[in-house]
């Protein structure tokens, strides 16, 4: 699953050809969360509080990019990184 992004420990993947909604996938130590990339609700998982709001700021900024790299991925392409917080 590739990186597309790195910030305070958090770590940000999108799997190629993955299901539906577009997502991404948050990481942070042992705590996992898919993202819905529209709506930027929780689709699955928890991170912790602070974690968790630090991702929603980075997504809100890198929404249409965030898309963007949903289409390549599915269709097996190469994703771009994305700019992380700073």
């Amino acid at each position: 699953m590739p990186e597309i992004s790195r910030f305070y420990g958090i770590l940000i993947k999108m799997y190629f050809i993955d299901h539906n909604p577009p997502h991404f996938h948050a990481e942070y130590g042992e705590y996992r969360a898919e993202y819905n990339i529209r709506s930027l609700e929780v689709i699955d998982g928890k991170l912790p509080g602070r974690a968790h709001a630090l991702v929603i700021e980075w997504a809100s900024i890198h929404q249409n990019e965030l898309l963007d790299n949903w289409t390549k991925a599915q269709l097996a392409e190469r994703l771009k990184k994305i700019r992380p917080l700073d």
